[in-house]
C-alpha cells in the first residue's frame, strides 16, 4: 500500500501540524540593516578624538581610509584640525620574515610600554588578497593581552595593494591617533619585501624581527630592509633555541659591520629576545629609549620627521595623478584600443604608451 496511513485502521486520528519552525535568519536583521549609523561633522570627529573616544576614532580611520570622495573631503578636514592637537608621540615600525611572532611581540612590547604609563595605538597591517581584494584582519586576536587593555587602541586595516604592505592611509591615522592621546604608536607590516622599505618613511625606529635556525639567516631578508633597521632583534631565544638564537646574533652583528654608516649616525644593535615567554623584552625597548635619545640630541629626529612629511606629499601627488588618469572615461576607452593594438603586434608598448600619455597632456585637464 502506497499510503498506509489511509488504512481503516488509522481512522479518526490526525497529524498535527507541529511547531512553527523559527526562520533561518535573523528577524530583526532588517530593521538593524536600514537603521543608519550617525554622520558626524568634522568638528564632531574633532571633539570626539581628541576627548579619547575611540569609537569616533575608530570612525574617522574609517573615513580615512575609504576611496569615496565625499569621505575624502571631511577625512582631510578632520585631520588639519588634528595637527594641533597630535602629541608628541614615539613611531615604532615593526617588521619581520612570516611567522616571526611580530604580533606576539607586540603584544609583550605594549604591555612593557603601557607600564610606563601613557597610551599606545597599534596599526596593523594586514595582506589583501589579489584575488578577492579581502582581508583577514586577524591580527588582533594574537594580541589577547593588549586587546582589552583601556588605553591600547587596536586597529587592524588592509594592505589594499598600497606600497610595503602600509595602508594607504596610515600616514594619516598616525595624526588621529596622536591627536586621541597615543603617545606609543606601533606600526606591524605584512611581512618582508622588496618594497616593505615604506614604512621606514612613517615611523622613528624600524626595528626587524627575524628567527634562528631556519636555514641561512641572512637570505632570508632583503638587504634594503637590514641597511635601513635601528635594531634588529632575533626572537624565540628560549629553550633549546637559544644557542641558535646566540649564533643569529652573532652573525648579523658581523653583517652589519658590512653596510655603510647609517644617515642618523647610530650604530644599528642586535638582540635576542622571547615574545612567547616574555624575556628580554626591557632590553628591546631600552634599545630604543637610547636611539630616541641619541636622535634627538644630534637633531637627527627633526630632520627625518621633515624628510617624512615632504616624501608623503609629494607620494600624494603621485597618487591623485594616478587615479585621475586611470579613471578617466576617455583614457580608459583609449587604453582598451592601445592594448588591442599592441597585443596584435600592430604597434609598440612604447609608442602606445606615448600617445595615451599625449592625448591625456593636450586635452584632458
Amino acid at each position: 500500500m502506497e499510503h498506509p496511513e489511509n488504512d481503516a485502521q488509522y481512522a479518526g486520528l490526525a497529524v498535527n501540524k507541529g511547531i512553527e519552525q523559527p526562520p533561518t535568519v535573523n528577524p530583526y536583521l532588517k530593521k538593524m540593516r536600514t537603521a543608519h549609523r550617525r554622520t558626524f561633522t568634522a568638528a564632531e570627529y574633532v571633539e570626539g578624538i581628541v576627548k579619547g573616544d575611540t569609537s569616533i576614532l575608530s570612525q574617522a580611520v574609517t573615513l580615512v581610509e575609504s576611496s569615496r570622495y565625499e569621505h575624502q573631503a571631511i577625512a582631510q578636514e578632520v585631520i588639519e584640525k588634528c595637527l594641533p592637537h597630535a602629541c608628541d608621540s614615539v613611531r615604532v615600525g615593526i617588521t619581520g620574515v612570516p611567522g616571526a611572532g611580530k604580533s606576539t611581540s607586540i603584544d609583550a612590547f605594549g604591555l612593557h610600554v603601557l607600564k610606563r604609563g601613557g597610551k599606545l595605538a597599534v596599526l596593523a597591517i594586514d595582506p589583501s588578497s589579489e584575488r578577492s581584494k579581502g582581508s583577514i584582519l586577524g591580527d588582533k586576536t594574537r594580541m589577547e593581552k593588549l586587546a582589552i587593555h583601556p588605553n591600547a587602541f587596536i586597529r587592524p586595516s588592509p594592505s589594499a595593494g598600497s606600497l610595503g604592505g602600509v595602508a594607504r592611509k596610515t600616514r594619516e591615522t598616525i595624526v588621529l591617533c596622536e591627536a586621541a592621546g597615543y603617545n606609543n604608536i606601533f606600526v606591524e607590516t605584512v611581512g618582508v619585501g622588496q618594497s616593505e622599505t615604506a614604512v621606514h618613511s612613517m615611523v622613528d625606529f624600524f626595528l626587524l624581527i627575524q628567527l634562528a635556525g631556519t636555514g641561512d639567516e641572512l637570505q632570508g631578508i632583503k638587504r634594503g630592509i637590514m641597511e635601513m633597521a635601528d635594531g634588529i632583534v632575533i626572537n624565540k631565544a628560549d629553550g633549546s633555541n637559544i644557542e641558535k638564537a646566540k649564533l643569529a646574533q652573532a652573525q648579523f652583528r658581523n653583517a652589519l659591520h658590512l653596510f655603510p654608516p647609517t644617515p642618523s649616525g647610530w650604530t644599528p644593535q642586535v638582540l635576542t629576545y622571547s615574545g612567547y615567554y616574555e624575556i628580554g623584552i626591557a632590553e628591546v625597548w631600552e634599545m630604543i629609549d637610547n636611539y630616541m635619545a641619541f636622535v634627538k640630541k644630534n637633531g637627527y629626529f627633526d630632520y627625518k620627521r621633515q624628510e617624512q612629511a615632504k616624501y608623503w606629499m609629494f607620494e600624494t601627488i603621485n597618487e591623485q595623478l594616478r587615479d585621475h588618469f586611470y579613471r578617466n572615461p576617455q583614457i580608459e576607452k583609449m587604453l582598451e584600443e592601445k592594448q588591442a593594438r599592441v597585443l596584435n603586434n600592430e604597434q609598440s608598448s612604447f609608442m602606445a604608451a606615448k600617445d595615451v600619455l599625449d592625448y591625456y597632456f593636450n586635452h584632458i585637464k
